[in-house]
């Protein structure tokens, strides 16, 4: 498993003088700080001497990584929220207009995934709407909130998205999948008009990254993943590109193939989801 792992999920190559170059003294905005993949990147970030504003719902552990940060020197500050919350999102919208003049990188981490057939979520509207608050809505009010003080720097948005939304929908997945590719599309259409605005947009469609979201599910326990470590190194390697999206190198290959399959991969999940 170990060998596949590391052809499957070959670690990013990062120059740790770059990230310290193009970090050091930047302004940073992560979503989902407190967990997971924006844990690893905020400790990452602080290592590099970024400043830091932390959003999250965990309290305790953004209070831990502030300190973490103000110890090494950095700038850091954080917000506990819940980002489905609309109010609040609004309220934390004009908090960082007011609070941050510059920001030179914004990354979208904030996420959450949900398995169910739809025949089971009749009367579960409502997960359909927090997914699509976190995983899509959110983003979309930072972005254009951060609009300004992303201009004045020519900042970068990077995006965590999923490499699944790559390839035809599988059962189970509608909400989660909806989301995703909501995102990646408003993010294609603000990489166009915001190129002449010198702002950079990038997605990263990232495959399974072991975190305690997807630990929760079982049958990801004996598959091959991304450490978070690994996943924040793709992350802020995007977000040092000029490319627009990262994927692994396998979806080059399969994705498209799966898509002109597409008929037949149709026909295999609905046979699978009776």
């Amino acid at each position: 498993m170990s060998l596949l792992s590391s052809i499957l999920y070959p670690a990013p190559r990062l120059h740790e003088s770059r990230l310290k170059n193009r970090f050091n003294g930047r302004w940073v905005v992560v979503t989902g700080a407190s967990h997971g993949i924006g844990e690893a990147l905020v400790r990452r970030l602080m290592h590099c001497g970024a400043n830091l504003y932390l959003l999250a719902r965990s309290e305790p552990e953004l209070q831990e990584l502030c300190r973490e940060a103000r110890a090494m020197g950095c700038r850091a500050s954080y917000r506990c929220v819940d980002l489905r919350d609309r109010l609040a999102l609004n309220s934390v919208c004009d908090d960082l207009a007011k609070t941050l003049p510059s920001v030179d990188f914004l990354f979208c981490n904030a996420g959450k995934s949900i398995c169910r057939r739809l025949v089971d979520a009749a009367d579960r509207l409502h997960d359909f709407d927090r997914t699509m608050d976190l995983n899509y809505r959110s983003m979309v009010a930072l972005s254009l909130a951060l609009l300004p003080a992303l201009r004045r720097t020519g900042g970068q948005l990077v995006y965590t998205s999923s490499v699944s939304s790559l390839y035809p929908p599988a059962p189970k997945w509608s909400a989660y999948h909806a989301s995703k590719c909501a995102s990646n599309v408003w993010c294609r259409t603000a990489a166009c008009e915001w190129h002449s605005l010198g702002i950079g947009v990038h997605v990263a469609y990232l495959p399974l990254v072991r975190t305690p979201m997807s630990q929760v599910n079982p049958n990801y326990h004996a598959l091959p993943a991304y450490s978070g470590h690994d996943a924040a190194g793709i992350l802020l390697r995007l977000a040092l590109s000029n490319r627009f999206a990262y994927k692994p190198w396998w979806a080059w290959v399969t994705a498209p193939v799966a898509s002109f399959l597409a008929p037949f991969v149709r026909f295999f999940y609905q046979k699978a989801a009776r």
